[in-house]
């Protein structure tokens, strides 16, 4: 898996996508990865209103919450400080045998 949790990253699908296809890239947190590596929840994309009955735990009073809800992780790609954009990423072992991430555009450790 090569998306973790607390990376930056720039949604490439989606109504999100689409709403920033005429703006700059705006890199967004991933707060959670669910399902094996499989989806992603990013910080303020796919948000829903949850109705919420009166006399439960979270909201006594009752009415609506708002959450983010996962996302398929190929919806997403990591984003590259350097490059300024969404990037694939790869592996590469150091000379002291530790794995770590790099950018396929421009070779930098992530």
């Amino acid at each position: 898996m090569k998306i973790k949790r607390g990376d930056l990253v720039e949604v490439i699908r989606g109504a999100e996508a689409r709403k920033t296809a005429d703006k700059p890239v705006v890199p967004r947190k991933v707060l959670h990865v669910v399902d094996d590596g499989k989806k992603v929840v990013v910080e303020g994309v796919n948000r829903v209103y949850k109705h919420i009955k009166r006399g439960h735990p979270k909201s006594p009073q009752g009415g609506r919450l708002s959450l983010e809800m996962p996302i398929d992780i190929s919806n997403v790609q990591f984003y590259c400080d350097s490059c300024g954009r969404g990037v694939r990423i790869g592996y590469r072992f150091r000379d002291d045998g530790s794995k770590v991430r790099v950018c396929r555009k421009c070779k930098k450790e992530l």
